[in-house]
This record gives C-alpha cells, structure tokens and sequence, in this order.
C-alpha cells in the first residue's frame, strides 16, 4: 500500500452537496464523470493530502442507492493507492483477507479497483486502487 488515495462518500445529490466542499470548505473540484458500470456519477474532490469521491446513485440498482437506504449519507470506503494490484490481491488473500472481487475492475478515473470485504477490515470498506499514470 502505497498511500490513502481517496475518500469515498456517499451522496444522494452530488449538485446538492459540492457546495459545501467548494465553497464552505473551500476545495476544489477535479471533475465530475458517471461510472455506468457501476450505476454511480462521481465527483473527486481535491482536499490537499487526499482526495475525497463523493459517490452518487444514477439508478436504484447501484449498490451506492442501497448504501444510502441501509446507512444514510457518509463514508463508504478508504481506498489505497497501490501498484501491480494483482500482486496485492493474491497477498491479502494468501494472508486470509476476504476480496469482493478476485480480479479488478475499471473504476472512475480509469483506474483498477478492488475491494476488501467489510468482515475483514474489521467493518471497513476498503479499495485498492492502480492508476495508469502513464
């Protein structure tokens, strides 16, 4: 693990709520893009040591809609910047970690992502997260 590279909040409006990030606090918005894969728009929040992604549902199908309706708006997941994220999975597994996905998946900001299961991070969700930098 390389670094905390972002935040993941869940929203029910990203228009509702950026004002507060952009104007009460004030950060900057990096950019807004819909994730279809995953039924989510996203926007990233530049909050100086790390970013933040507020995460908001397009459809009730997102598993971000069904976030909301279990837990309300808040911190959905802490998501780890590492490299070679194959690499990272096999070692958490062989060390007994639980991954929602065995093999990563294209995430915002073309990224590949992965999550940790809540039960093994002790109720945290936690993503790994490979940039192509290049």
């Amino acid at each position: 693990m390389k670094k905390v590279d972002h935040i993941g909040i869940a929203v029910h409006s990203i228009n509702e709520v950026l004002p507060f990030y952009t104007k009460t606090l004030p950060f900057h918005c990096l950019h807004i893009e819909e994730v279809p894969s995953e039924n989510i728009r996203v926007a990233f929040i530049d909050a100086g040591n790390v970013k933040l992604e507020l995460l908001e549902p397009i459809n009730e199908s997102s598993t971000i809609a069904k976030f909301l309706e279990k837990r309300g708006q808040g911190i959905h997941h802490v998501a780890f910047s590492v490299d070679d994220i194959q690499t990272r999975i096999r070692e958490l597994r062989d060390k007994g970690v639980q991954m929602i996905q065995d093999t990563p998946k294209l995430g915002a900001g073309c990224a590949q992502v992965a999550f940790l299961h809540p039960k093994s991070g002790h109720g945290v969700l936690y993503e790994l997260c490979e940039k192509n930098e290049k």
